[in-house]
């Protein structure tokens, strides 16, 4: 079967129920995930207030990965003053961001409302530990088959509604799936955002993103240039390989 052929076969058998069940059931029993959580808790139950909490990289770290922004723990800054905004506020922070995924989380969480309790409430305590174990098998999945996570959670993205070139642009999973489908090229990224949505409204009709058939197509169009990709990475030959 071709590095292609492998990545169509891949994506599909992972979008069964059973499959991300079991993988999470799995991922549950890791005593790495285990002892991230529990530091977690120990953290929230030290900390006098949410900034405080938000400054504990075992707090931090939970937090931003789980809310779908596994690089935001290394901002920590740029979290505390993005997570603890009212999102609102049309003035925040937290919408003045081009990166999407603050909002959400911000809007998810409400920090700014109901700070510490917030993130000791155990309903939002377990979505933190569902998008943990989530995380932890999209990078799996990245491991085994470049592009394999992304694609995944595009389809999941995408159903929860795109709406217009800069929701896409704004959101980093988003955009490589759709840049990479529609074959934008990654230099675009130098460009002005107005310029790179009139790129992408110039390929692709953002409104179809409702539909389940174009989505699945998109993601099936990237996991196919990223396999090239790799495929092309490991046929090159190295600089003094060539004859």
């Amino acid at each position: 079967m071709s590095d292609v052929a492998g990545a169509i076969a891949a994506f599909r058998r992972f979008q069964r129920v059973t499959e991300e069940t079991r993988a999470l059931e799995r991922i549950a029993k890791d005593p790495m995930q285990t002892r991230a959580l529990d530091q977690f808790r120990r953290a929230l139950d030290r900390a006098p207030d949410i900034k405080t909490a938000l400054r504990d990289p075992r707090v931090l770290q939970v937090v931003t990965v789980a809310m779908g922004i596994p690089d935001g723990a290394q901002q920590a800054g740029l979290a505390m003053r993005a997570l603890t905004s009212d999102p609102t506020d049309p003035k925040s922070l937290v919408n003045r961001l081009a990166d999407k995924r603050w909002k959400a989380a911000a809007e998810a969480l409400r920090l700014d409302e109901r700070g510490l309790d917030a993130l000791r409430d155990p309903e939002v305590q377990a979505r933190l530990t569902d998008g943990l174990r989530r995380a932890r098998w999209r990078d799996e999945l990245e491991e085994s088959q470049p592009g394999l996570g992304d694609a995944l959670l595009f389809r999941e993205r995408a159903a929860k509604g795109a709406e217009g070139a800069f929701a896409v642009l704004g959101d980093p999973v988003l955009r490589r799936v759709v840049t990479g489908a529609v074959g934008l090229p990654k230099s675009i990224a130098v460009q002005s955002v107005e310029t790179q949505a009139r790129a992408l409204e110039a390929r692709l009709k953002l409104d179809s993103l409702n539909d389940p058939k174009v989505v699945q197509r998109l993601a099936e169009r990237y996991l196919i240039s990223r396999a090239s990709e790799s495929a092309g990475a490991f046929g090159a030959p190295s600089a003094g390989g060539a004859a």
